[in-house]
């Protein structure tokens, strides 16, 4: 009988192979010192360096390590929830494959959620090493994460963190085409905290997250967790419509009383612009929303998977 693993490390690979392997040696390094049932689960999404081949051997030459190779790339989110299926353990903990998180780190995450019993435990970085794109992106994020998710004002999410197997499981059993994993967790964890962590520079590389993923993110996060762009959208219309309408009448009151001429060749070619700009945006809006619709109506898979080696 396989026996269950206390914890699973959920590593999304993308183009790392000169560094997973350092990932890896490290995270198990850490386990074994402290005695925890564990497996690794590797994500290869879509690299096009030799990622693959580098995260295979490793799940051929150590037991407790599992390597995914997905289809095609599909995205940080997707590649973490691949993984989630995959895992077994009581706990499961998201890591990135740069060591930017250290894994000699999860202690503090470990310490955290037994000392908080707290089902979900968010890293929270004592210096972030990112760059600047990245940091005005990830601010926008947490405040999106307060307004949306709800999450508190005192707990900073981050994508180190570590979850129970009863959060996971709501997570998972969600219906979306469109996963975002630090929204989830807040959606369905009971108590959320903090862990101070250390947050280093990236050991190889750079940055994969770049201004378009940060506001495909975004995007993600307003047009599937979130009503906001149809509300502000909404109100809008209707300031336009009470505007309009009271100029309208002042319009037929100064003809009717004072018999003036207006001429209103400029203002009705400026309404009219501006009007018409609405409509387009509500419904380039309304098209977001109905292609979520098809899409999840239709169960598209968020990922396919080509090959797992345990």
């Amino acid at each position: 009988m396989v026996q269950t693993p206390m914890y699973s490390v959920v590593i999304p690979v993308y183009n790392s192979a000169r560094i997973v392997t350092t990932v890896v040696e490290r995270t198990m390094a850490f386990f074994v010192a402290h005695g925890w049932t564990y497996e690794i689960i590797l994500i290869n999404d879509g690299s096009r360096d030799a990622s693959w081949s580098v995260i295979a051997a490793l799940a051929r030459q150590h037991e407790p390590v599992i390597a995914l190779n997905l289809l095609r790339n599909y995205g940080q989110h997707n590649a973490v929830f691949a993984g989630m299926h995959q895992s077994r353990g009581e706990y499961v903990i998201t890591i990135d494959d740069d060591l930017q998180n250290p894994p000699e780190e999860i202690i503090h995450l470990v310490r955290g959620a037994a000392e908080g019993n707290h089902d979900v435990m968010f890293g929270k970085f004592q210096q972030k090493k990112h760059s600047l794109v990245r940091r005005i992106g990830s601010g926008i994020i947490h405040t999106m994460n307060n307004k949306i998710f709800l999450c508190p004002a005192d707990i900073t999410p981050s994508n180190f963190r570590l979850m129970r197997r009863d959060v996971v499981t709501r997570m998972l059993d969600y219906k979306t085409s469109y996963p975002y994993t630090t929204g989830l967790a807040l959606m369905f964890a009971h108590s959320v905290g903090n862990a101070s962590v250390q947050h280093l520079e990236r050991a190889e590389g750079k940055s994969n997250y770049n201004l378009y993923k940060i506001l495909s993110l975004v995007l993600r996060i307003l047009f599937n967790y979130s009503i906001w762009p149809l509300r502000l959208v909404t109100l809008t219309g209707f300031a336009i419509s009470m505007v309009s309408f009271l100029i309208g009448i002042i319009v037929v009151v100064r003809k009717l009383l004072d018999n003036i001429q207006i001429e209103g060749w400029t203002g009705i070619i400026v309404m009219l612009a501006v009007l018409n700009g609405l409509i387009i945006l509500m419904l380039g809006m309304l098209g977001e929303y109905v292609i979520r619709i098809l899409q999840h109506l239709n169960s598209r898979e968020t990922y396919y998977i080509k090959e797992i080696i345990e």
